[in-house]
């Protein structure tokens, strides 16, 4: 079932096994079940410390992960391969006792938290989001008797998600309750279980000494300025509300220089390891809310709490931008949704809509119709602003339809899910109609910025932060990178140059501040 090379990097991985583990699966005579038994024989033959177990679980087919002689608290109801295979892996080393990453008092936190916590996550293997989800959860349950977790795979469990009208992943229940929807960190969950702690967290950080440079933001752009400050040795700081950023919502990048390929989740992992390599404090869970210069300028956060520094790199990204009709917000996650990837297999032979002609939209409607019986494109412009090749593209494939000049005015519903959207021909002014199930906005990003309105840092009509060729914003020793500014060509390698920029641009400010007077006027009489 493996490939050769797969299963080489398998065993690899498996060598971390302290101690001896189980795998046990439930089955039947479906393909799918016959596909699971196969990739737990295959795994089970790698490593002699992982044995067949007896338990039967609740779903079939699913496969259960315990240490030897213990009761799963892990399961994988499907198949997990696709982005869930790294899920599977890391299940494995952390029941044969391979420590977690993780930071080392959460853990402490997630072992005090008093049950019992059935949590149950439905996935799609195409989702890049859901991984996140299921390793926290998964490492939740092997670190506490009192939590257990099942990743269900919403392709193999239609009726399920049927039931509990699943239109979006990662859709989290706890206890037979809705617990979440969309990606949520390791932090944020424990947080919403463990909602003292969230105070004396605020505590911790107003103990916190001032930063020289204090970056806020945890994507491309806020990783390079951290990076880049840390490396000329003076006291730095991240705080983001998760590490990743719009990166973690990029399923293929093609155009990062001298990588051929790699995937959104990756290079997030990858960014967040380099960053923690030269010790800057790294603060997550966090959402910056506030900012003003007291001599020291100062940060305040949505938890209440407020970190100080001499100095600021503002990089806080940006978001999907909405469409702002009527029905957008009743139907969220009920038939309108943001990432193709994540949801598009819910709508397999079904038909959706995709509102945006630019890469983004194209390449959704190129995406989505393998997927579904017949995509709408809708653009409100005359003509697609997609490059010529994904427009060719798209326009090949007999299930797409592209109509331009068409303003969607309303997505409409039964109450329960989308059957529909109204829309408006510009040109004509003539009204028009699509049935559908799903639809995909796709217009662009909107910047992070709205907690910036009442300082005093300079934004354009769009909300983006007006910088600099250093980088520099309107407020003094506030400097800021990536896609919530004016910097055009919204790319991750961009983002990158501009964070490094912005660090440098703060570095040569705090040096200029520390300079003595004296020192500054003889500099100017030679």
């Amino acid at each position: 079932m493996l490939d050769t090379t797969l299963k080489h990097q398998l065993d690899t991985y498996l060598q971390n096994i302290k101690t001896p583990i189980e795998v046990s699966v439930s089955g039947d005579e479906s393909a799918k079940a016959i596909e699971l038994k196969q990739l737990a024989d295959e795994i089970i033959g790698l490593n002699d410390k992982i044995s067949a177990g007896t338990h039967q679980g609740r779903r079939v087919p699913s496969l259960a992960i315990a240490p030897h002689g213990e009761t799963p608290r892990v399961s994988f109801a499907g198949v997990p391969l696709g982005h869930e295979f790294t899920s599977l892996v890391l299940a494995l080393l952390q029941a044969g006792g391979h420590p977690s990453k993780a930071d080392a008092e959460l853990q402490e936190q997630i072992r005090g938290l008093k049950g019992p916590f059935h949590f149950e996550t439905y996935i799609s293997l195409s989702c890049q989001n859901c991984p996140d989800v299921v390793q926290a959860l998964n490492l939740m349950a092997t670190l506490n008797p009192d939590i257990t977790h099942e990743m269900i795979d919403g392709a193999v469990f239609q009726d399920e998600v049927e039931a509990r009208d699943i239109l979006a992943v990662p859709s989290v229940y706890l206890n037979g309750e809705h617990f979440g929807q969309g990606r949520m960190s390791l932090e944020e969950i424990v947080a919403k279980l463990d909602t003292g702690a969230a105070e004396q967290k605020v505590e911790a950080l107003n103990q916190r000494e001032p930063y020289d440079v204090l970056v806020v933001g945890g994507g491309p752009a806020g990783a390079a300025a951290a990076i880049y400050a840390a490396r000329k040795g003076i006291r730095t700081g991240l705080v983001a509300e998760r590490f990743g950023g719009q990166v973690m919502d990029t399923v293929g990048i093609e155009n990062f220089i001298s990588v051929s390929y790699t995937e959104g989740p990756k290079l997030a992992a990858s960014l967040e390891q380099h960053v923690k390599e030269y010790g800057v404090d790294l603060i997550t869970g966090q959402r910056a809310a506030e900012l003003k210069r007291d001599g020291l300028l100062t940060l305040g956060l949505e938890s209440g709490a407020v970190l100080s520094s001499r100095s600021m790199v503002l990089a806080p990204g940006a978001r999907w931008r909405k469409l702002g009709v009527p029905g957008e917000a009743e139907y969220a996650n009920k038939g309108v949704a943001y990432c193709p990837h994540c949801d598009g297999p819910f709508y397999k032979g079904k038909k959706v809509a995709v509102i945006g002609g630019g890469n983004s939209g194209i390449e959704a409607a190129i995406d989505l119709a393998g997927i579904v019986e017949h995509v709408t494109v809708l653009e409100f412009a005359d003509t697609l602003r997609a490059d010529e090749v994904l427009q060719r593209k798209a326009r090949s494939l007999p299930n797409v339809t592209i109509i331009a000049n068409a303003q969607t005015t309303e997505i409409v519903g039964n109450g329960k899910t989308v059957t529909g959207l109204n829309y408006t021909d510009r040109a004509s002014g003539e009204a028009g109609s699509v049935e559908l199930a799903g639809v995909f906005v796709q217009i662009g990003l909107v910047p992070n910025t709205e907690w910036l309105q009442d300082s005093d840092i300079e934004l354009n009509r769009t909300g983006e932060m007006i910088i600099d060729e250093r980088g520099a914003t309107s407020l003094k020793g506030v400097f800021a990178a990536g896609d919530a500014t004016t910097v055009p060509y919204k790319q991750i390698v961009v983002s990158m140059g501009a964070g490094a920029t912005a660090a440098l641009g703060a570095f040569d400010y705090l040096i200029r501040e520390s300079a003595p007077e004296e020192e500054g006027a003889q500099a100017s009489a030679a």
